[in-house]
């Protein structure tokens, strides 16, 4: 073993820090070449992006102005303008002042309403197809999984289609069932069904999410469901004492990267909706508006100042999640004072 250790390093003289071995050195170089093409991707389309952004943020530049114009430095004006713009709703103040809600307190909105949906739904299915009785486990699988693999965009328009309030065959359904025709949801067209439409929309998607708590459930120990039920623990102390903590690094995952897709929240308001925020404003998510800054109102700065508010905003809410998952996420052999 110490054979084997001694080719990767030496000294450089007596009592001096060692350093790496040609040996070493070679498949480092090698290594470095293989991972190459990622670098430059990552250097390219995500750091010195993320960069410019940064200084476009203190800027006066717009798309319109011309690449040979010279951009003028504003200072911490797009940052004050920021709390000050009603549309985007960061100042708190300004929730209730208006008739039209801001987009971070639209996303918000959504998100308490589809955060807990998103993250006990997949829960619940893989808890159903891991019990053993269940017939043909493997085929409901399959069709929960199917989902997931088609298009994301071809999904919404599918959906879009089938919860049309005047051509779709849900309200037709409904219809057909005994609900009168001033009585039928307007679903992406009612301030107050447009959120449920959304919700039911991403529902039919998580299959990914079922996938991994499925897995996730297949790895607790069955030893320890065997001890509890001859302590004669019941069903749910089972999941509440054995399964959810066994699974809590599984649900962490999904959590953050739930919120995180929360928050980004744009794909689906932008093909249902057209982007207009219809009905009412209530779909203008903060995404969404800093999309339309850049693109429609092609003010760079100012949609580069949304941006980076965004990414703090993700970034405190991670580092919460991640200091309080110490007091309810278990992982296996870890010691803890």
């Amino acid at each position: 073993m110490l054979e084997e250790l001694s080719k990767f390093q030496k000294p450089d003289s007596i009592g001096s820090v060692r350093t790496l071995s040609p040996i070493a050195r070679r498949e480092m170089r090698t290594g470095l070449s293989f991972i190459s093409p990622w670098l430059f991707g990552f250097l390219a389309f995500t750091l010195l992006p993320m960069l410019a952004t940064l200084i476009f943020s203190f800027l006066d530049l717009k798309i319109t102005d011309g690449i040979f114009s010279a951009p003028k430095f504003a200072g911490f004006d797009n940052y004050v303008h920021l709390f000050q713009d009603p549309q985007a709703g960061i100042n708190p103040a300004t929730w209730f002042n208006s008739k039209t809600p801001g987009s971070l307190l639209i996303t918000i909105k959504f998100a308490l309403i589809a955060l807990p949906i998103g993250t006990f739904f997949p829960l619940s299915l893989a808890l159903l197809m891991n019990n053993k009785h269940l017939k043909g486990q493997f085929a409901f699988r399959t069709l929960f999984y199917m989902p997931y693999v088609v298009p994301f965009v071809a999904s919404v328009f599918l959906w879009g289609g089938m919860l049309n309030s005047e051509s779709g065959w849900v309200n037709r359904a409904l219809e057909y069932l005994g609900v009168a025709h001033a009585n039928l949801p307007q679903w992406a067209n009612d301030v107050n069904w447009v959120y449920p439409t959304y919700v039911i929309m991403g529902i039919w998607g998580v299959g990914n999410s079922m996938l991994i708590m499925l897995a996730s459930l297949q790895g607790v120990p069955t030893e320890l469901y065997d001890a509890a039920k001859v302590d004669g623990a019941s069903a749910w102390k089972i999941l509440w004492n054995i399964t959810f903590p066994m699974i809590s690094p599984v649900i962490f995952y999904n959590l953050v990267l739930d919120i995180i897709g929360l928050f980004q929240y744009f794909l689906v308001p932008l093909v249902v909706n057209s982007g207009t925020g219809r009905p009412g404003g209530a779909t203008m998510f903060y995404n969404l508006y800093l999309y339309k800054t850049f693109f429609t109102y092609q003010d760079m700065s100012y949609g580069s100042t949304l941006a980076w508010f965004l990414f703090v905003i993700i970034l405190l809410i991670t580092i919460i999640l991640f200091s309080t998952s110490k007091y309810w996420v278990y992982y296996a052999g870890e010691s803890k004072s």
